[in-house]
């Protein structure tokens, strides 16, 4: 499983577009992302979705979002 917790890049005003793309690039088959986030990524579960992958969504409470994604098969 590669992990990236965006709520760090994100609140220092940052953009962690190109870090979870890069982690999408080095996954092993059958590998999962799971991405943490202080909101629903929804134009990443688009991007992402349009490349193969599935995903799950769980609101963790705070505001905060672990997504999984998957590569769909």
């Amino acid at each position: 499983m590669a992990l990236v917790d965006a709520r760090p890049i994100i609140q220092a005003g940052g953009e962690p577009f190109d870090t979870i793309m890069e982690a999408v690039g080095g996954l092993a088959e059958g590998e999962e992302l799971v991405v943490l986030a202080p909101f629903e990524p929804v134009p990443l579960e688009g991007v992402l979705g349009s490349q193969g992958f599935t995903y799950d969504a769980v609101d963790l409470g705070g505001g905060d979002w672990q997504v999984t994604f998957r590569r769909a098969r």
